[in-house]
Order: structure tokens, then C-alpha cells, then sequence
């Protein structure tokens, strides 16, 4: 094993100090292995050459597991090699088996800090206290100091959704590469801009509340009053006036309400108790 200070022999009497705390400051990558292990001496000037090229940016915690059973059984070791992503004191990403670089690479580039990563805090704290000019601003320096950054392109994305500009956060997501557009953050994100585009020229819950009780098959109204109650994020009165569109006109907007359930579903992260429960009666309306 190369000498680097950036390369640590793990057991349960440094484990706190080399993984927990100091996984605080930068992403600290556990790799689960066995001197019997030819897998583990494959992986191994892989992980040597990522952490000679990322000086610091990330310490490699080396823990034999018939050295350290105790540690290998606490987290669910079951082969090696295995590899733990610790980050602010807990397991945020997992591989197992040999890896290649590239896996290897974006794992820890997820992870750990980048050069816009002060811009983006300085702007959640601007977008948080109402500074959404001052976000904006804070957010396209982000972009151009580092082009390939794209969570900071999101975050620009949600600030111009939350200042009504529609158009140019649907640009910016447009433009995001496809991997990028097909993670759950993006997703959601898309989520809330397309229901964001329905509540756009919807009248007040109040008038739409009425025109249901007046007549309920008015499926526009309906549509309009559940996009309505997703940005309030009253999530289950959403998820009810969805399911009765979809009750009541499987056709309207090419069975809007289905989609709409779906989309909901994703913003709830597809789990709990909310969802189980409006799941089984969608998919009783399907079948």
C-alpha cells in the first residue's frame, strides 16, 4: 500500500476519529477488504491513483475485515471487497465488488466539496431570507466557475420557479445533460414546474372549491385545485383531488390525474404511509 497522508489502517480504536469525524469535512471512503482477497489487490491501485490525484479532497479508511470483525459485522459486511462512502458521520453511497475508475471517481465527486459549493450556501441563505435577486446572481457565478457542476444549475432553476419565471427555469433544465435530467432531483424539480404551469392562471382555491361543488366534473377546475394544493404542499388534499379527476375523466389531459398521482408520489419520495394508501386506490381505479 502506497504511503500518502490521505490513506488510513482503520480498527475500532481510530474509527471514530478516521471515518466519523472526519468524514465532517470531506468524504471519507471505507474499503472493506482481505489479505486472501484477489479482488481487493485489483481495486486497490485504483483507489491508490484516485487519492494521489484528489490530495485530500478525500481519505481512503482501509479496514481488513479478519482484523476487524467487529466493525465488518456493525456494517453489514458480507464480501469483499465492499466499499462505504461515509459523509457527515454516516453512509451515504455503497459498492460492492471491483470497480472501475470512472464508478469509483463520480462516487466521490457526488460527495465531496466543490469550488461552488460557498457560492450555493451564500445563495440558500439569500433564497431562504427572501434575497432572490442577490440568489440569482450568487447562483450564475456558481455556473460559470464551475460549467460542470450541475446542482448548482438546479438550485438557479428553483430560484427563477420561486421568482414566477417559468420560461427560463424550464430553459435551464432543458439544457442539463439527459443523465442529469433523469435524476430524482431533476424529476422533481420538473415536477413542480409543470404544476407550477397549471397553477399559473388558476383562479383562488376558494373559486375553484366552489365551481367543484357546483359541478364536479368540471376537470380543469379540479386539475387547476390540485396543482394549486402540491405548491402549498398539502400533499394528501392534492393526492385526493387527483385520484377523483382520475375517477371521474381518465381522458382529460391524457388521464391527467394518473400522471399527476405519480408526480406527487415522486415528490414524496415514493414512500410512507401517504403513498401506500393513495397507491392501492389508484391502482384499484386501474383494475
Amino acid at each position: 500500500m502506497a504511503e500518502s497522508p490521505y490513506i488510513v489502517t482503520v480498527d475500532s480504536t481510530n474509527f471514530v476519529t478516521a471515518v466519523i469525524e472526519s468524514s465532517q469535512k470531506v468524504p471519507v471512503l471505507v474499503d472493506f477488504w482481505a489479505d486472501w482477497c484477489s479482488p481487493c489487490k485489483m481495486l486497490m491501485p485504483i483507489l491508490e491513483k484516485l487519492v494521489a490525484e484528489y490530495q485530500g479532497q478525500f481519505i481512503l479508511a482501509k479496514i481488513n475485515i479478519d482484523q476487524q470483525p467487529a466493525l465488518a459485522n456493525q456494517f453489514a459486511v458480507r464480501s469483499v471487497p465492499t466499499i462505504k462512502l461515509f459523509r457527515h458521520g454516516k453512509v451515504v453511497d455503497e459498492m460492492l465488488g471491483v470497480q472501475g475508475e470512472a464508478a469509483l471517481r463520480t462516487m466521490i465527486d457526488t460527495h465531496r466539496d466543490r469550488p461552488a459549493d460557498d457560492l450555493r450556501r451564500q445563495a440558500a441563505q439569500a433564497y431562504h431570507s427572501g434575497q432572490l435577486t442577490a440568489a440569482v446572481e450568487l447562483l450564475q457565478a456558481a455556473c460559470e466557475l464551475d460549467k460542470t457542476y450541475y446542482p448548482s444549475y438546479l438550485d438557479l432553476a428553483q430560484v427563477f420557479l420561486a421568482m414566477g419565471q417559468i420560461e427560463t427555469a424550464e430553459a435551464i433544465i432543458k439544457e442539463l445533460p439527459a443523465t442529469i435530467q433523469a435524476e430524482v432531483a431533476t424529476q422533481k424539480l420538473q415536477v413542480r414546474l409543470n404544476f407550477t404551469k397549471v397553477a399559473q392562471q388558476a383562479p383562488t382555491i376558494e373559486q375553484l372549491q366552489a365551481t367543484l361543488a357546483n359541478d364536479p366534473n368540471q376537470h380543469e377546475a379540479r386539475y387547476q385545485l390540485s396543482a394549486l394544493l402540491v405548491l402549498k404542499q398539502d400533499y394528501e388534499g392534492a393526492l385526493t383531488q387527483l385520484l377523483e379527476l382520475m375517477r371521474r375523466g381518465r381522458k382529460f389531459g391524457d388521464d391527467a390525474g394518473r400522471r399527476g398521482l405519480v408526480d406527487v408520489f415522486l415528490l414524496l419520495n415514493n414512500e410512507g404511509s401517504l403513498v401506500s394508501r393513495y397507491r392501492a386506490k389508484m391502482t384499484s381505479l386501474l383494475y
